[in-house]
């Protein structure tokens, strides 16, 4: 199991690396399975390897009659074989870029692009000084979301072994090991190996959102309280060596997520859950102080005998207990910090998220706030500064006191987020039980005039003496829990409220109505608004309204008075996913430009400050790709330092479970934030008038291609649903949200996240690319030669169409047209097949063709050499799993239901997910 040749040298560690892993894992696999089992896998393996340098046909049916040979037991180990190197090939590859930039920065190399120094360097060549990026960070809000949204089908055990791979070669690479350490290395890999080749991959029930939240808490406690610290003071000490006075950032770098508060389509998100989910979470923060409390503690251990520390830090000491003033009477740190510890402790015990009351520490007086925490730390690093200490207080403490001033008692901040139509029945109910309008039959004009009546109204709507439907009890239950929530750990924890499928302003006015029988929001006597109440524009139809639903919610005074109440900041949030399932790649990419165009103008005209709330998914076709170049390509005026962005599935996994590669992609965040929110000054074009009349018209050639496809086509329904994994995904327990909206047939009620994840599995990635060569070819048919040209300069000078081009290049490379064909042999009309997949292979090429022209590529991804080589290492493991899974669904449909036959499919969709990365 070797990698590709020829191997450039930078590569030769990556080289080793996997050339390790595949040693153990076949040494492994033989040990477990038997020779003939390891020899049947070698062979495979070498047929798809022809198969891929040569993209033979006769390599490929050669590879198709030796899966469909195989027996139920073979088919299962060469299916874990296979999919245990595409897991393994993605922690070297993640190491290997981490070596790759330490050796950038050894070597003392010009900034890496996505790094924040690069992009001070290049805001520095534009002209932009120093005290501008610094007023600039004093307004910004970066804040990158983890969703539950599932595609991540690894358990955590199985993750959490994978950390232990990496964390092996890690060392392998980082420290110089005699012959005895590195035989000791191999054999704690080697221990790991067979642990996870004994462990089932995938989970054996369905996942719960109790579950998912845990799992969100994981990347807290690996990344995110550990980075987002440093890089926030790495950056505060770059900006005071440029201006040479001291700086303090404010917290513009947080995390939020969505685990716990998303209840869209989602029933078992309740108010309970939301309290387990802020619970859990406070819990880590508070543990995780807690612990660089007791190192801290280790540390400061100087006497008074040596150093004289001032009278608030001794005040501060003499409140430890007398065991420990017993114990370190001379040392007032360590009694300083143990009494921080204590309160720290008390404090979880408090809230309820410790549980061990009998412990010495639980008795001491528990934090009020974060705030208090926080001013006891400034006491001990006070100090310390005054007796000559001051490098003591750089270090773990100023970390701690940074991570305190972030994460607060909250860890994160929930976003809470439903479906406009639960509101408005909510609301119905609501009127109908307090003898008011039949609301669901006014229009819109008269919603919004009895909406903002309730608003000023001092009455309840909400009596405790009436019952309410359970759907209505349960969404009030939500709104109180929201409100106890924040009385008790304050107005961070809970700050948004999303609505998905905002089609109108009354759908925004019914959340205010809610939110205001609980105290979160209201107008009189006085004006409050706790809670940011943010639109969510999904569909086509929906972003080509935005604008005028935005300005029409602008010119309502009471709706400005609120905004008052939030420092002026309305968040909109666009969806990436929706509005590619309805209307294709180009379309939904040009129409998300458009609506942040026009909400720019709508929202300078209205005064107030814009924050875009970007739902990307993992995958192109879910608005997926590189973050940085995706943030550059954003609109003029669209980021102003203000963005948030949804991270989905198993991308939060791959961006965020090695701390090194979270650093990256926080610092990826907040370079592009900044480059994106400066002015320029280095002449780079602005969108012009023939430009925006050109992408007009080619995505209105798309959207009639796609939609003539996808909606328009008899029976294109059935070849989905039989020449894709769709029906075998739901069962795969990947998640708590069921797949689809309603229990229909119909694509409109399929939920994006499962319809791109099965195009990823059969190879086609069809929303990634369709519709886009047709639009092209039609245009070029009129346009000629000197359209191809327009088209390539604004590949070359556009960073809107050149991000489009190469995201759907990276599909398109991804893509393999030979394998998608044998998913369409699953579709029992072989005639409907025929017809279908002939289309699809028309457009595909059409696609590669144009985007070839365009780039002035003679192949895919030649400008991306180390993605292309990362396909090229994980090719000859992945093609298989895609044969492996038509052969398992044959049998599968054709009536063996065993749970054999079902476990080795999930196995393949498994496998086939982590070859690909983000695949949903």
């Amino acid at each position: 199991m070797s990698v590709l040749e020829p191997i450039a040298e930078k590569d030769l560690p990556l080289a080793r690396d996997l050339d390790l892993l595949s040693r153990v894992l076949a040494d492994t696999i033989r040990e477990q399975t038997g020779a003939a089992a390891a020899e049947q896998i070698k062979a495979i393996r070498e047929l798809a390897l022809k198969y891929v340098q040569g993209h033979d046909p006769a390599a490929s049916q050669a590879l198709a009659r030796a899966l469909s040979a195989l027996d139920l037991a073979g088919a299962m180990t060469l299916v874990r074989g296979f999919s245990s190197f595409s897991h393994l090939s993605n922690i070297a590859e993640d190491l290997h870029h981490n070596r790759r930039r330490r050796a950038h920065k050894i070597l003392g190399s010009a900034p890496q692009r996505g790094s924040i120094a690069a992009a001070i360097e290049r805001l520095g060549a534009r002209g932009v000084e120093p005290a501008e990026i610094l007023s600039l960070l004093n307004e910004t809000l970066i804040v990158p979301v983890l969703t539950a949204h599932p595609t991540e089908i690894k358990r955590k055990t199985i993750l959490d072994g994978h950390r232990a791979v990496g964390e092996l070669l890690a060392e392998r690479d980082r420290n110089q090991l005699t012959p005895e350490e590195l035989q000791a290395n191999q054999e704690a890999l080697e221990r790991v190996l067979i642990t996870l080749w004994q462990t089932r991959e995938i989970r054996t029930v369905k996942l719960r959102v109790q579950d998912e939240i845990e799992n969100g808490t994981t990347y807290f406690r690996n990344s995110f309280l550990h980075e987002v610290p440093r890089l926030m003071l790495d950056l505060e000490d770059k900006l005071a060596a440029l201006t040479g006075k001291k700086v303090e950032l404010p917290n513009f770098l947080q995390v939020g997520s969505w685990i716990g508060g998303d209840r869209d389509g989602n029933p078992f998100v309740t108010a309970e859950v939301m309290r387990y989910a802020v619970s859990r979470q406070s819990g880590v923060a508070l543990d995780y102080y807690y612990q660089q409390c007791q190192k801290l503690e280790g540390e400061l251990s100087m006497s008074t005998r040596l150093v004289q520390v001032d009278q608030t830090l001794q005040q501060l000491a003499e409140k430890a207990t007398p065991e420990e003033r017993a114990h370190k009477g001379e040392e007032p740190y360590r009694l300083a910090v143990a009494h921080i510890g204590a309160r720290i402790f008390s404090t979880a015990v408090r809230i309820g998220t410790f549980h061990q009351t009998l412990h010495d520490v639980a008795r001491a007086e528990p934090y009020k706030s974060a705030q208090e925490l926080a001013a006891d730390l400034a006491v001990v690093a006070s100090s310390l500064r005054a007796h000559g200490a001051t490098k003591l207080s750089q270090g773990r403490l100023r970390r701690l006191q940074r991570a305190v001033s972030v994460f607060g008692f909250h860890l994160a901040p929930v976003d809470m987020r439903q479906n406009s139509g639960i509101h408005d029945k909510v609301i119905a109910e609501l009127f109908e039980k307090a003898g008011l309008e039949d609301y669901l039959k006014l229009d819109e004009a008269s919603r919004r005039v009895v909406l903002l009546r309730e608003l000023a109204s001092p009455r309840p709507l909400i009596c405790p003496y009436v019952d309410y439907s359970a759907e209505t009890q349960k969404e009030i239950d939500i709104y109180r829990a929201a409100e106890e929530i924040q009385s008790r750990y304050g107005e961070a924890v809970l700050p948004n409220y999303i609505i998905s499928n905002c089609e109108s302003v009354s759908d925004i006015l019914e959340v205010a109505v809610l939110l205001n029988e609980v105290g979160l929001v209201q107008l009189a006597p006085t004006t409050v608004a706790k809670i940011n109440i943010i639109p969510l524009f999904e569909t086509i139809p929906d972003l080509r309204v935005c604008g005028e639903i935005m300005t029409e919610l602008f010119a309502i005074p009471q709706w400005r008075q609120m905004l008052g109440c939030r420092n002026g900041v309305q968040e909109v949030m666009l969806g990436y996913s929706d509005s590619n399932k309805d209307g294709g790649y180009l379309t939904s990419n040009w129409e998300l430009y458009k609506a942040e165009q026009t909400l720019v103008k709508v929202f300078d005209a209205a005064g107030f400050k814009m924050r875009l709330f970007h739902g990307r998914g993992g995958t192109v076709g879910r608005g997926g790709g590189p973050a940085h170049d995706a943030i550059l390509a954003q609109p003029a005026g669209s980021v102003a330092g203000q963005i948030r962005i949804t991270e989905q599935g198993e991308v939060i996994a791959a961006k965020y479970a090695d701390r090194e590669v979270g650093r990256r992609n926080l610092e990826i965040l907040v370079s592009a934030t900044l480059e994106a929110s400066l002015p320029k000054h280095n002449g780079e074009p602005t969108d012009d008038p023939a430009s925006l009349a050109l992408m007009d018209d080619l995505s209105a050639r798309a959207y009639r291609a796609y939609r003539d496809l996808v909606f328009a086509t008899p029976d294109f329904v059935t070849y989905f649903r039989e020449a894709t994994p769709i029906g075998e995904i739901p069962s795969l327990n990947i998640g708590s949200r069921p797949a689809a909206r309603k229990a229909t047939n119909s694509i409109g009620d399929l939920r994006a996240i499962p319809w791109v994840f099965s195009w990823s599995q059969c190879r086609l990635m069809l929303p990634g690319w369709y519709g886009f060569g047709t639009a092209v070819t039609e245009y070029l048919d009129g346009a000629g030669d000197e359209g191809l040209e327009t088209l390539r300069r604004l590949y070359r000078d556009w960073p809107f169409f050149t991000s489009t081009i190469s995201n759907m290049e990276m599909v398109l490379a991804k893509s393999d047209i030979a394998i998608a064909a044998r998913y369409s042999e699953l579709v029992n009309d072989q005639d409907l097949a025929r017809r279908i997949f002939g289309r699809i292979k028309a457009e595909w090429q059409r696609a590669v063709d144009v985007v070839k022209a365009i780039t002035g590529h003679e192949a895919l991804l030649a400008d991306n050499p180390m993605l292309s080589r990362s396909l090229d290492n994980r090719l000859p493991y992945l093609d298989p799993l895609n044969h492996l899974q038509v052969e398992l669904l044959k049998r599968l449909r054709a009536g063996d239901e065993s749970e054999e036959v079902q476990h080795a499919v999930h196995l393949t969709i498994n496998g086939i997910a982590a070859g690909l990365r983000n695949s949903g």
